[in-house]
């Protein structure tokens, strides 16, 4: 896909990767940034002219059909949905400081959004004469796990398996379903853990890279590694992604 003077959605679009994304495409395309920090969207819309911002809470269910309403009323055509926002939270669940109403908050950000905007997007998507792209970022915890972060990991392999269904269901219309596995990557969210992490730019340019050439799944980095490892010996990439 050529991605120049598209109309492009991104949840997720004023921190980490899902900024670097917009910051790469807002020059040639019609950016629809999703996010729930209000002053980062004012920030973003009057730094980019191609920019409209929609504030959401993703972690809020209700907030996922006047959402798209209000995309489809201003955007009846949307050629890319990149379903980007996610939040992990470490403590485990043996934790004195395990805060139990976060579970169902990283659930809905990370999932549940990821299914409702696919599905409440498609009349848009599907308003597009050329082909439309779902682009869903996910992670190599979704078929690794480590000890932390199990909600995270167990909805990034939800989305692994809903992205494969859902490109079954739409193989016969316009709308192609991706994904792109991400190793590390230096954002707010993985501060303090972690090294040799790749920059989120970097990370964003290798994303874009592989939306242009349609990859159904796009392995990123180290994730190319630990994929093989995961095939050869299945025990290994496990102590590998255990303690990271």
């Amino acid at each position: 896909m050529n991605l120049v003077n598209k109309v492009i959605v991104i949840t997720g679009g004023t921190s980490g990767i899902g900024r670097q994304i917009v910051e790469q495409l807002q020059a040639q395309n019609t950016i629809i940034v999703v996010a729930r920090n209000s002053d980062r969207l004012e920030q973003l819309k009057k730094r980019y002219k191609n920019v409209t911002c929609f504030p959401a809470d993703l972690s809020d269910p209700g907030s996922y059909q006047p959402l798209s309403e209000r995309i489809q009323a201003e955007f009846p055509r949307v050629d890319v949905l990149i379903n980007n926002a996610a939040i992990q939270n470490e403590p485990f669940f043996t934790d004195p400081d395990f805060e139990y109403e976060k579970i169902t908050r990283e659930i809905n950000v990370n999932f549940t959004a990821v299914c409702a905007l696919s599905y409440l997007l498609i009349p848009a998507l599907n308003g597009n004469e050329a082909q439309s792209i779902i682009l869903n970022i996910n992670s190599g915890l979704s078929f690794v796990a480590k000890k932390s972060a199990s909600v995270y990991c167990a909805t990034k392999a939800a989305i692994n398996l809903f992205s494969q269904s859902l490109s079954y269901q739409l193989e016969h219309t316009n709308i192609k379903v991706l994904q792109a596995f991400i190793p590390l990557v230096d954002t707010p969210m993985t501060q303090g853990r972690g090294e040799n992490k790749i920059s989120a730019e970097c990370a964003a340019k290798s994303i874009l890279k592989g939306l242009k050439q349609q990859k159904p799944q796009h392995d990123i980095g180290k994730i190319k590694v630990l994929r093989i490892l995961n095939t050869l010996t299945p025990s290994l990439a496990k102590r590998l992604l255990k303690g990271s």
